[in-house]
């Protein structure tokens, strides 16, 4: 049986190789683990800090937007009741404006362009009446048919120059009427005036003339002051 074998190291011969191991106190270790604990502690309660920061940022954001589209869309509201309503009544206005100006500028050329066709057909009739001499049978003819049946008697006032013409004519036409013809410079070529039991027909010019232009809205003297006479 052998011995345990035992030999002393002196220190010099240890050197750096090892190191005094001190166990620190039970109460020491419990402060660290302590500390530990209450580190982790704080990171997960920095984590929730930070994740309900983040929660409370999106629901602030979210609310911000919803809240802020709210406001755009009453003001968006607010502009067309007020100013966007003005603005429509303006330019309705000036719609309703430049209608009537057109309306106006319509009429005023429609109303000159009658105006130059009442002025054409002046000068064309007073070339087809002293150019035409029959052209008064007709004239003549309906105001003695406005007699009444029981006429016997009419004097016809005719221009100088349509009585040389007409005279024998009408006498011829008319036997069962007593005709009184009378010359009348004021009664213009082409018209007639017929006077009969009190009662005038005015076939003159002017009368057939201011009727046919009264007609059509218009107020047209037949004779002009540029007239030639």
């Amino acid at each position: 049986m052998s011995r345990a074998h035992s030999s002393f190291i002196p220190s010099e011969q240890i050197g750096d190789a090892a190191s005094s191991w001190t166990f620190d106190p039970v109460d020491q270790a419990a402060l660290k683990f302590a500390a530990k604990v209450k580190a982790q502690a704080e990171a997960e309660d920095r984590a929730r800090d930070g994740q309900a920061h983040q929660a409370g940022f999106e629901e602030g954001y979210a609310q911000g937007h919803a809240h802020a589209t709210l406001e755009g869309q009453r003001l968006i509201q607010d502009y067309i009741n007020t100013q966007g309503q003005n603005a429509a009544d303006r330019f309705l206005g000036l719609f309703k404006t430049a209608q009537e100006q057109v309306e106006q500028s319509q009429q005023a050329m429609a109303k000159g362009v009658l105006e130059l066709a009442c002025e054409l057909a002046r000068q064309i009739v007073r070339r087809e009446l002293g150019a035409n001499p029959n052209a008064l049978q007709p004239v003549v003819r309906e105001a003695l048919g406005m007699l009444t049946v029981d006429t016997k008697m009419a004097a016809v006032r005719l221009n100088p120059v349509d009585l040389d013409v007409f005279a024998e004519e009408m006498v011829r036409e008319f036997p069962n009427l007593q005709l009184n013809l009378v010359p009348d410079a004021s009664v213009t070529v082409g018209g007639c005036l017929v006077e009969a039991a009190g009662m005038v027909v005015d076939g003159t010019v002017q009368r057939r003339w201011h009727k046919a232009v009264a007609s059509l809205g218009l107020e047209s003297a037949w004779e002009q002051d540029d007239d030639v006479r």
